[in-house]
């Protein structure tokens, strides 16, 4: 309900700024914007959603691969008491808890490709226990808001894009990011809990989140120890290592099980087409939206507002020339990183711009894309509290990455 408010939102908002642009400043230009934005972003939908069919059949293949061969279950049992008590409504040994593990280890790694296929594989396996088909279950909406919050170890993306640019030390938002994210993620989860009353206090739930607080510091005091030069070549190579380890110990395990390890990654591959075929309206309808918004001109109306109001406070407001990708993040990952990538061009890779930008988008995930690909791939249309819970995720880790980077980068 939440997401069709804001979908209408956009257009009619889209449609006011538009019009006061035509009338007030005589702009003519602004409404066939407004239309080629209409073609070329449905045109990105499709793209996109075509695009997704490879790595859907890579990857749910692989998925398959695991299963045939035990390695989903081994893994299932060893995080069943943390995932039991936050998805209390989900049975016990239920398939979508070994898709959702491997989902946020690939997300941990920073693999957006990696992530994807197997999150629609765990939405598509909760809904076979989601007793209303067309509304997001408990469990779907807990597994959404944690992808949507980015908990990324490793920020390889971030980190490729600044080596491109010519960054003196690409890897020099790693830490900024791992905090940022840390913070989106715990947002995400207390909101989540509360609204859902789940008991966070409980043992167990307790000993995961400090086993898991307990890691990211020690990640942060390895890496920390290393030059910076050196960083990004070996988050590169930790997470690549890692994620290639994963593959080859599904192959080996389901071979020692006598597998057939071929025919089960065809079985698992077939449904990527699917999946991909079933995205598109979802995707096109969101991402369209997105683009009249940016069209009208509404974005840049809105950053301007609020450097004024900032600035009327006698604040810093270096940390405006960032926000066009901290507002675009949770709408869209490609809108995102083109603002990242613009902010980067305009004041420079190793400014505080480009490094605040480069936080940021690393320091949360995409809700709405997000919750259009994922839903949409189960004909989920009512979506409950999710987009809040994701939003309130988002605010926390954008608020974070702001001041972090002024705490790194002044």
């Amino acid at each position: 309900m939440v997401l069709n408010y804001i979908w209408i939102a956009f257009f009619l908002i889209a449609f006011v700024v538009a019009l006061l642009r035509l009338i007030i400043f005589q702009d003519v230009e602004v409404f066939p914007e407004l239309v080629n934005a209409t073609f070329e972003y449905a045109r990105s939908g499709f793209t996109i959603s075509l695009g997704l069919t490879g790595v859907l059949t890579l990857w749910l293949g692989f998925m398959k691969i695991a299963e045939h061969g035990g390695m989903v279950q081994s893994l299932t049992r060893i995080t069943a008491p943390f995932f039991r008590r936050l998805f209390p409504d989900l049975p016990k040994d239920h398939p979508a808890y070994g898709s959702m593990m491997m989902n946020f280890a690939a997300n941990m790694l920073g693999l957006d490709n990696a992530a994807t296929p197997l999150g629609l594989k765990a939405m598509k396996e909760m809904q076979t226990a989601n007793p209303k088909k067309d509304t997001a279950s408990n469990a779907q909406i807990m597994f959404l808001v944690l992808n949507t919050s980015g908990l990324t170890i490793i920020p390889v993306s971030v980190m490729v894009y600044r080596a491109q640019f010519g960054a003196a030390n690409p890897a020099d938002i790693f830490l900024p990011i791992m905090l940022a994210t840390f913070f989106s993620t715990l947002a995400g989860i207390i909101s989540v809990s509360v609204v859902q009353r789940i008991k966070l206090y409980d043992p167990v739930i307790l000993a995961w989140l400090g086993g898991m607080t307990a890691m990211v510091v020690g990640l942060i005091y390895g890496f920390s120890l290393l030059d910076r030069s050196l960083m990004s070549t070996v988050s590169l190579l930790v997470a690549n290592f890692i994620l290639f380890s994963f593959i080859t110990l599904f192959i080996a395990r389901a071979a020692l099980r006598k597998v057939n390890v071929y025919e089960s990654f065809i079985e698992g591959g077939k449904e990527g087409f699917n999946i991909a075929i079933k995205i598109i309206p979802y995707l096109v309808a969101i991402l369209v939206a997105i683009g009249v918004f940016r069209a009208s001109g509404a974005m840049d109306f809105l950053i301007d507002g609020i450097a004024a109001f900032f600035g009327w406070f006698g604040a810093d407001t270096r940390f405006v020339d960032a926000l066009p990708t901290a507002l675009m993040k949770p709408l869209s990952g490609g809108g995102a990183r083109g603002m990242m990538v613009d902010a980067i061009n305009t004041y420079g890779v190793d400014s505080f711009a480009g490094r605040l930008a480069s936080t940021v988008q690393g320091a949360t995930d995409t809700t709405f894309y997000i919750i259009a690909v994922y839903f949409g791939s189960v004909g989920i249309r009512k979506t409950r509290h999710a987009v809040s819970c994701g939003l309130i995720a988002d605010v926390t880790g954008i608020i974070a990455a702001i001041l972090i980077g002024y705490l790194f980068f002044g």
